[in-house]
């Protein structure tokens, strides 16, 4: 799917991927209750934050898979899709 939105700066556009139960014998915790999923895929990312008249390109592309905090960007709807913008620096992990 792509979006025609482009984050500025260091932010990144994530769509949340839907949390899955874990099968016998996948995790130790089991899932109790539904939460909001910590994960996603980065759909479009910004050009880099300008440091010092320098720009530095983000880490992540555009494809990744990343976690990120409970309580970190923001919540935005686009074409009825439920997306996330957050800071380059609120992502946690990359894959």
């Amino acid at each position: 799917m792509t979006v025609n939105i482009t984050p500025l700066h260091d932010r990144v556009l994530v769509r949340r991927l839907e949390e899955k139960e874990p099968r016998r014998g996948e995790s130790l915790f089991p899932i109790r209750r539904k939460k909001k999923p910590h994960e996603g895929e980065v759909m479009a990312i910004g050009a880099g934050k300008i440091e010092k008249g320098h720009r530095i390109p983000l880490d992540v592309k555009v494809g990744d898979r990343i976690l990120f905090g409970k309580y970190t960007g923001n919540d935005i709807n686009i074409d009825d899709q439920e997306y996330l913008i957050l800071r380059e620096e609120e992502i946690l992990v990359k894959s």
